[in-house]
């Protein structure tokens, strides 16, 4: 192994990092790379230790199927292959072409997740396709497709962050989820700019801001459009921007303006004089961002929520500017390029429509098939999840990059719901609890074995290189597809070279979008990065979109002019506290990679409950006590961790263990009617403190 120039495989920042060979036995050593803009040198500890999977001894290296004796036994990859390629046409032929599926992952490469999507629509003939990034970041996407006629997770670079006047972040926690990130964030700061963080949580990024605003989780869009209120109130609207660059504002004013201050106050907790407080410290300076994460984005009115802060950033003429917009912080690996080529249900490459004749025609021009043996759009992730082994629902499935027996909403169902499927194939590194599930387990390259592009939070296209060799009977993620396509009658079209396949994703993309026409591995092998659109080899590529015209045909952003509405579930007499979700900073997602890294887990070993002291006095707990938190779908049990950082009415658990303490036990799968956005982050518990062991509860 040669020093190698690549990417980490965690975070949307995508943070530059070198590989080195490390001592004799030891897994590569890891550095940031200065060079990169994104990072400048900067990782945090779980790309640190990323090298520690790559060992053989950590992984899957070699095929598992499942016995009569339902034992996963090795298997080679002949019979693992065949296996699965014979379940698929099963499927087909007694329920049809839509009982075969695939579930993906907003960690692949933009190669697999543009094959995986041409596999299930060409050699499955299926609609049933979806994937885990319609659990992070789609109604952010909805949200900004339906003000500027385009989603990019940033339209603009992230150093452009430190020169604006005033960033509000909404239900993020960068200091936690991407560390690297928060040089931004003080350097903007240090520029004289404010920081505004809403957060139900006051979290490590909170104690940064210059104001915290700490609403009940669920109201963040009565909070947005109480500011809006305020901002028409008190004559802030920047009336030449409204008038010249948008349409619709006069019904999102009426909305605001039944949005007063008290009302909101009453419905979100945060007091009037933070509100204003809030609007002065954003209109003090002639730029802004509003920057959103998961917080207001997996609720079942998420993508009203987004609309309603990107209609404060465009009433205040903070949008299509410099300096100035609205942005999604993207959280998964390959979330911005995983939902742009045809992984979501019904989309195509390059963000293409599925409902779209022309856009069905140009793509089925490059995969040379008619456009009239396309699926037509197929149903979202929950739902393909909820129908599975049901009539009409997949009756196989393929899951490619994501651990839905952990990172699903109310998971105790989910699992139950793969475990009725007649066939269940898992691609993974490690035997995830969803590959602990399935029929045939497949082990797939890890990060360093495989080149591919990634595109970041910012829509920059990136080149992530192989470092070393896989284990010998591990293959790549494009070899099970090829190998699986041709079983099913489809020997060509199917590439095993992820560059050849990046050159016919190039051409499926062209005039699209999110067209990457013009960009290429050698492009790539050579600069940092090419932000999309770049439709010609000689395009410098977009790093800032919408300062000269939106994307809509007129050119103009639409205000979303939402109300406020309750969350699918509120707290009751039986259920009286609220849960929210979240992350912490040494595990990501489902933590199948990183509760295998020993260094993280030391660092965090379990689940949490965290809790107010004023509500662990009423319960009678102190710190440690071992918890019952409850919801009308599950029960999850870990540690009370006491805390005045959270509000009394709610509890915090992080999302990334599975068994007793698996928060994704209690969500609610309630969907946003736009989005299909599950609302990950408000449902209504019970807690109370767990009987002893060996007693049961009165």
């Amino acid at each position: 192994m040669t020093t190698t120039d690549t990417h980490c495989p965690y975070c949307a920042l995508q943070c530059g990092m070198r590989l080195a060979p490390g001592a004799a036995g030891e897994p590569p050593e890891i550095t940031g790379r200065e060079d990169f803009p994104v990072n400048q040198g900067a990782l945090c500890g779980k790309g640190q230790s990323a090298a520690v999977l790559l060992a053989p001894a950590a992984r899957l290296t070699e095929p598992l199927v499942r016995d009569a004796a339902g034992v996963l036994r090795p298997a080679t990859w002949s019979e693992a292959l065949d296996r699965t390629a014979e379940a698929m046409r099963r499927a087909a032929e007694v329920y049809g072409p839509d009982a075969a599926g695939v579930f993906g992952g907003g960690g692949l490469t933009n190669e697999k997740a543009y094959l995986l999507g041409k596999f299930a629509r060409v050699a499955l003939g299926s609609s049933a396709i979806d994937y885990n990034g319609r659990f992070c970041m789609s109604s952010a996407a909805a949200a900004s497709r339906a003000a500027f006629g385009l989603d990019r997770g940033l339209p603009f670079p992230l150093a452009d962050i430190p020169h604006t006047g005033c960033v509000i972040l909404v239900g993020s926690n960068p200091a936690e989820t991407m560390p690297p990130a928060v040089r931004h964030l003080r350097e903007l700061r240090e520029n004289g700019g404010t920081l505004i963080v809403v957060d139900p949580r006051r979290t490590r990024t909170a104690e940064l801001a210059d104001l915290h605003l700490q609403p009940l989780p669920g109201t963040d869009l009565a909070l947005a459009l109480g500011l809006l209120h305020l901002v028409v109130a008190d004559g802030h609207v920047d009336e030449e921007f409204v008038a010249a660059r948008t349409t619709g504002f006069d019904a999102a004013r009426a909305t605001a303006m039944a949005h007063w201050p008290e009302r909101v106050e009453a419905l979100t907790g945060v007091p009037v004089p933070a509100q204003r407080e809030a609007v002065r410290l954003f209109t003090a300076r002639p730029t802004g961002m509003v920057l959103t994460a998961r917080g207001p984005e997996q609720q079942s009115k998420g993508t009203a929520t987004v609309g309603a802060w990107i209609d404060l950033c465009l009433a205040t003429g903070r949008a299509g500017r410099p300096y100035s917009g609205y942005g999604c912080l993207t959280g998964q690996g390959n979330g911005q390029g995983g939902r742009e080529h045809g992984q979501k249900a019904d989309q195509l490459p390059g963000y293409r429509s599925l409902e779209d004749p022309a856009d069905r025609a140009a793509v089925a021009a490059v995969w040379g098939v008619d456009p009239g043996h396309l699926p037509r759009s197929g149903t979202s992730a929950y739902e393909l999840l909820d129908r599975a082994g049901r009539p009409g629902g997949v009756r196989t499935l393929l899951v490619m990059g994501s651990n839905p027996v952990v990172s699903a909403p109310d998971a105790g169902h989910v699992t139950r719901r793969l475990q009725a499927l007649d066939h269940l194939v898992v691609c993974d590194f490690v035997l995830s609890e969803t590959a602990l599930l399935a029929d045939v387990v497949l082990p797939v390259a890890q990060w360093a074995e495989e080149t591919g592009t990634l595109t970041n939070l910012e829509g920059r296209v990136l080149l992530r290189r192989a470092a070393l060799a896989p284990p010998p009977g591990v293959r790549t993620d494009l070899h099970v597809l090829h190998a699986l396509a041709a079983r099913l009658g489809h020997p060509r079209g199917f590439p095993e070279d992820a560059e050849e396949v990046f050159a016919e994703l190039g051409r499926a993309t062209a005039g699209a979008p999110a067209d990457y026409a013009g960009i290429s591995y050698d492009r790539l092998t050579g600069e940092p990065g090419i932000h999309w659109p770049c439709p010609a080899p000689g395009h410098p590529g977009t790093p800032r979109l919408f300062l000269d015209r939106f994307a809509h045909p007129d050119g103009r952003a639409r205000f979303a002019a939402p109300t406020h509405r309750p969350s699918a579930e509120e707290p009751d007499s039986a259920y009286p506290t609220r849960l929210t979700t979240g992350r912490t900073v040494h595990h990501y997602q489902s933590g199948a990679q990183t509760r295998r890294v020993a260094a993280l887990t030391a660092a965090d070993p379990g689940p949490y409950v965290e809790l107010h002291p004023d509500l662990a006095d009423t319960l009678g707990a102190d710190d440690g006590d071992l918890l019952l938190v409850t919801s009308r779908r599950g029960t999850a049990t870990a540690p009370a961790r006491l805390s005045k950082a959270i509000r009394p009415d709610t509890v915090f658990m992080p999302f990334h263990w599975p068994g007793a303490g698996r928060a994704n036990s209690l969500t609610h799968a309630a969907l946003d009617p736009v989005s299909r956005m599950p609302e990950f982050k408000v449902c209504a518990v019970r807690v109370e403190k767990a009987p002893p062991a060996g007693e049961a509860r009165p």
